[in-house]
């Protein structure tokens, strides 16, 4: 029954122990967990009851064995005299074995503390033998990442995990590059914008509108008359699909999302300019939407009641 108590007692303190796992660990865990299919989490429930079912089956077979080795000490005398294997185990590998009380006085130190003396007493055999592990677990850890290199050193973790966070990063980059559309394109007047839209409107742009955007066969793409519309997202989806009816063709097949983004942004940063031979103004002037702040609104768009 001792015996039986101890393994429930050692697999107790396993189970407590489990919650001790880093966090990232656990985090990860959980993420794989999520990503299993029905069949998976299945076939691991099965595997797991399996392994209680089993774990239960020892612990059965152990008791039994316990049972059963009391039952023949107490008809063996002779059997009851000598010491289990546990004890025996428990002797040589756990807790050693101690002096009698007589021979106490064969250890005892040279001083003692307020009346009190100290034994020269072993080390417990389990606190040797973790102390051996632990020598062994250095000796190993150093040939793993200071000799043979097989592991990854912290410094060598964190350059792995930004090289890691770099790619992540660019991936969803040209994840979002490649969504842009006209509703929800935004201006990139950055000077690596604006350059590429510079080369992508000289190439393909200029010979309609103009090297300096000031018209041609198209319309003058300086001044503040549109026909479609003045703001990126108009302009974005005119180079888009085109006005085929005015000899203008869909540039989606030929540009990317991010550059046909970079020739709009670049259309609109010639606003304002002086071209050469300006082309005479076309369509509506368009004058840019500015939000009002909540505080310019006047107190019937708010909804206030006057007070009375």
């Amino acid at each position: 029954m001792k015996t039986f108590k101890l393994i429930g007692a050692t697999l107790m303190c396993l189970l407590m122990a489990v919650p001790g796992f880093a966090q990232e660990t656990e985090t990860s865990f959980l993420a794989q967990m999520q990503q299993m299919d029905s069949n998976t989490l299945l076939l691991l429930a099965i595997i797991i009851v399996v392994l209680l079912v089993i774990v239960i089956i020892i612990g059965v077979m152990v008791y039994m064995l316990s049972f059963l080795m009391t039952v023949l000490r107490k008809e063996n005398p002779a059997l009851a005299a000598e010491p289990s294997w546990w004890e025996s185990f428990k002797t040589k590998y756990v807790v050693g074995k101690y002096r009698p009380i007589e021979e106490e006085k064969d250890i005892q130190l040279n001083h003692s503390y307020d009346g009190i003396v100290e034994l020269d007493n072993f080390m417990p055999p389990w606190l040797k033998y973790v102390f051996y592990l632990t020598i062994f677990s250095a000796v190993v850890y150093f040939l793993n990442y200071s000799v043979l290199g097989i592991g990854q050193t912290q410094i060598e973790e964190y350059e792995a995990s930004l090289e890691q966070a770099a790619l992540e990063a660019e991936a969803r980059g040209a994840m979002m590059l490649t969504s842009i559309d006209e509703t929800n394109v935004e201006v990139d007047m950055s000077a690596p914008g604006l350059a590429a839209g510079k080369e992508l409107f000289t190439g393909n742009c200029a010979a309609c509108h103009a090297m300096d955007g000031g018209g041609g066969v198209g319309p003058n793409l300086t001044d503040e008359y549109w026909l479609h519309g003045g703001d990126i997202k108009s302009i974005f989806k005119v180079v888009k699909y085109g006005v085929i009816e005015k000899g203008m063709i869909p540039w989606q097949d030929q540009l990317g999302p991010e550059e046909m983004q970079q020739v709009s942004s670049y259309i609109l940063s010639l606003q304002g300019t002086s071209p050469a031979n300006p082309k005479d103004p076309q369509g509506e002037k368009f004058e840019p939407t500015i939000e009002q702040p909540v505080d310019a609104l006047v107190e019937e768009e708010l909804g206030v009641e006057p007070a009375e």
